[in-house]
């Protein structure tokens, strides 16, 4: 049974990240660590008793495709209605389409908790936010009171429409067209790979579609963006006529086989009708909107997968009774004795807690680069978070598969077998290192974008930013040593390998391309190591007052000790290869590997 780690949760809120993280601007200028805790405990008592439940039944029956549409897993349209009667919904929407305007790190550390009690039905709502967002920031005030009550208020739900069979990530590449008809579009074409583009939970669906006007310049530049309603919305919000968009059939998958991956069809007759959104051929700017909020909600599914299948795979190892001298002196002992068990569970557990201190405060910068009173603060804090989303993203992720696959080993041959449930963490968790950009698009857009852009000033503020943190950790716990030098050593690691990738940008982009996955994951490993070393230096120093959580606090230092010398080396590896690694795979003909 999964359990919200909303103790964890309330860890790197308040006390790692502090509570001026809870209020960045005027609309959380009354958020208060009281209110962030009711809502964490509600929270978790909605995954625990309506979403973990359908988990199970949820990969095993699926969503099914009819002629008539498609038919959710059993109970998750159920459990849509208690998410939307709970609100949760209109969280981070703005008041004045009936939202609440949470801050996003609350958001964030929401977002943790519905992927780890139920990945696929979690996927939903978090794909609608992204649609409101985009809505909220681009379309007209005619759209935005037409389309986001609803949405916000939870009675419709929104999807991103991007891929198309021949393109895949190649967006320049679409073919879908849009036909002008007056004041609107009719659309014309296929998508695939559109999650929950069909459903049952509510009466309309609002697709956020990329398409080509007629006559627009090809490749990425004449793409538009369009609102597509699955039914035509009145003058007065009522529902009129079906559109033209249709689910013709939905994917059979790996995993997340309870959320519908849908292939639609527009415009098979006269055409889809759909709504410019903003300026025409400006559609790409604006679906990275949407796509930049989906890229941080994917990097916390990965470590919420991740501490999902911990928390399984400690419960087996509590209980799985197997063992020998010298393991066990006296007779077979549970399997958490074993060294090697003890070694993946703290590696899985480590590597959780920096993931989602990363994931957090990113979300926390992205807070104040929305709202702090000062420019100058706002600036520097977007361009962090902008640096920090395909580090979460990737990093979070592809350890989100390595992390569950330790799951599955620490179940043994049982964890092989679906009836214990260690398998579906696995399978579910292989999506996110795909989809809303891949590890290598993360990477490019890393190093093509966030440090390209400005000579490296971002990560360079950030590593300094990260080395004062260090130099303020007196304290001589033999944990917060490890962990301070480790992150220490880190820096410079990350600061080296940082320069040399630039100058080789400079020579060749393409050099650059052939080790950014490398460079991303020394990043995220450096990144982790910062914040561990700071959460380190937190639990010392309650432990060296009255606390009466001693056990939490000694676990936090214990975590930080094995990721700085179990988990932070790695860096070193990575970065070796960032420096060493571009010749053997620029020079290598693609013949030479067929």
């Amino acid at each position: 049974m999964y359990r919200a780690p909303i103790r964890d949760i309330r860890f790197v809120l308040h006390e790692l990240l502090g509570e001026a993280a809870l209020h960045t601007g005027p609309a959380q200028a009354d958020f208060t660590a009281e209110t962030a805790d009711a809502i964490l405990e509600e929270a978790g008592k909605l995954a625990g008793s309506v979403l973990d439940p359908l988990n199970r039944p949820g990969d095993i029956s699926g969503a099914k495709w009819t002629p008539e549409g498609v038919v959710s897993a059993p109970g998750f349209k159920q459990a849509f209605a208690k998410f939307v009667e709970g609100g949760w919904t209109q969280l981070n929407a703005e008041p004045e389409y009936g939202g609440q305007k949470a801050p996003k790190v609350i958001n964030a550390a929401l977002e943790e908790i519905w992927a780890g009690s139920n990945l696929a039905f979690a996927l939903c709502p978090m794909l609608t936010q992204g649609a409101i967002e985009a809505l909220m920031r681009c379309g007209t005030e005619e759209q935005k009171q037409r389309y986001l009550p609803k949405m916000v208020s939870g009675e419709w739900t929104g999807t991103m429409n991007l891929t198309e069979s021949q393109a895949g990530t190649d967006l320049g590449s679409i073919r879908t067209r849009a036909v002008p008809d007056g004041k609107q579009y009719r659309l014309f074409g296929q998508k695939i790979f559109i999650t929950y583009g069909d459903h049952d939970y509510t009466a309309n669906t609002i697709h956020m579609v990329l398409a080509r006007i007629e006559g627009a310049p090809p490749g990425s530049k004449g793409i538009s963006l369009f609102i597509v309603p699955k039914f035509l919305v009145n003058e007065d919000g009522s529902l009129g006529a079906r559109n033209e968009v249709r689910c013709i059939s939905i994917e059979h998958k790996l995993g997340i086989k309870g959320s519908p991956t849908c292939v639609l069809a527009y415009g098979e007759d006269k055409g889809a009708i759909g709504h410019l959104v903003g300026k025409p051929n400006h559609g790409l700017d604006y679906m990275f909107i949407m796509m930049n909020a989906a890229r941080l909600g994917v990097g916390i599914e990965g470590y919420a997968l991740a501490e999902r299948a911990y928390q399984q795979a400690l419960e087996w190892a509590n209980t799985r009774i197997q063992g020998k001298p010298p393991v066990a002196a006296t007779g077979p002992v549970p399997i958490i004795h074993h060294p090697d068990i003890k070694r993946m569970l703290l590696t899985m557990k480590s590597m959780v807690e920096a993931m989602r201190a990363l994931g957090l405060y990113a979300a926390y910068q992205l807070d104040l680069g929305g709202s702090h009173a000062d420019a100058a603060t706002r600036a520097a804090a977007q361009a962090r978070g902008d640096l920090l989303i395909p580090i979460v993203k990737a990093w979070s992720t592809e350890n989100g598969i390595e992390l569950t696959s330790l799951g599955v080993q620490v179940h043994g041959g049982m964890g092989f077998i679906e009836e214990t449930g260690a398998a579906q963490y696995y399978r579910d968790v292989r999506i996110t290192p795909i989809y809303e950009g891949t590890t290598a698009i993360q990477a490019n857009d890393l190093i093509g974008r966030k440090l390209a852009r400005d000579g490296g000033a971002a990560m360079s503020r950030l590593l300094q930013d990260m080395a004062a943190d260090l130099a303020g950790i007196t304290s001589t716990d033999t944990s917060v040593v490890a962990a301070r030098k480790a992150a220490s050593e880190g820096i410079d690691i990350l600061s080296e390998s940082t320069r040399a990738l630039l100058q080789a940008m400079q020579v060749d982009p393409k050099r650059g391309l052939a080790v950014a996955v490398p460079y991303l994951k020394t990043a995220g490993t450096v990144i982790g190591a910062w914040l561990m070393a700071r959460a380190a230096d937190v639990a010392a120093r309650q432990l060296a007052g009255s606390t009466a959580e001693q056990d939490f606090y000694r676990a936090k230092l214990a975590s930080a000790r094995f990721y700085a010398t179990h988990v932070a080396p790695l860096a070193l590896a990575q970065a070796r290869i960032a420096r060493d690694g571009i010749d053997a795979v620029i020079d290598t003909d693609a013949a030479l590997i067929n």
